[in-house]
């Protein structure tokens, strides 16, 4: 019988036991977007926060996506991209140096981030909580595959579960492998996504 695989995420899939990590509350500060030359978008998230603005307002800036999952989110809703990163903040910094100083970004951002370091303009248009989902779910089976998405769902699965050398642990990028116990070992894809997580997660139940 297969080994469960669980995945920790806000974005469900059919293949899988999806828990819900995260709930959010979106924010509409006051933006006046003639003023910028590109978007930084680091999340679906930050995606989404646009929705709650007039479109004609923002959709000609291009952005620079942390991911090609942000990105091909982005341009799903009528956006351009200039650059994508690998999935962790620090790889946008180079692209970001690469343009004229006189260029104005600006970052769309949760409240509570992992540390980013882009010296340029930020407004906060989300925030994240920990769901009733996650915080109510209880890993009962021991021999299985955890798949963490970012590393809240990691902080959100701890609060009341542990993880042990029984189970199989995937994660999307390296901040998130950074937020789990130090003892515990992972595996992470070469691409940043939820897609490459599920494939290597098909791979390693076989080991199980």
């Amino acid at each position: 019988m297969s080994k469960p695989i669980y995945l920790f995420s806000a974005t469900p899939n059919p293949d899988v036991i999806h828990i819900n990590s995260l709930d959010f509350k979106f924010f509409q500060p006051d933006i006046d977007f003639s003023k910028y030359d590109f978007l930084i978008l680091t999340s679906k998230k930050a995606v989404d926060a646009l929705s709650f603005y007039d479109k004609k307002d923002y959709i000609n800036i291009p952005a620079l996506c942390i991911s090609e999952f942000t990105k091909n989110y982005y341009e799903s809703v009528g956006g351009k991209v200039i650059g994508v990163g690998g999935g962790i903040g620090s790889d946008l910094l180079p692209i970001i140096k690469s343009y004229a100083k006189d260029k104005k970004w600006l970052y769309l951002r949760a409240k509570e981030i992992a540390g980013d370091g882009f010296n340029v303009d930020e407004v906060i248009v989300y925030e994240s909580e920990c769901s009733s989902e996650i915080l109510n779910f209880r890993l009962n089976d021991e021999e299985c595959t955890l798949i963490f998405t970012s590393p809240s769902s990691v902080r959100c699965f701890l609060k009341n579960n542990t993880i042990t050398s029984k189970n199989k642990i995937i994660v999307i990028g390296k901040t998130t492998a950074n937020s789990l116990p130090a003892y515990v070992k992972y595996t992470m894809p070469k691409i940043n996504s939820i897609k490459e997580c599920l494939k290597l997660a098909n791979l390693l139940i076989i080991e199980i």
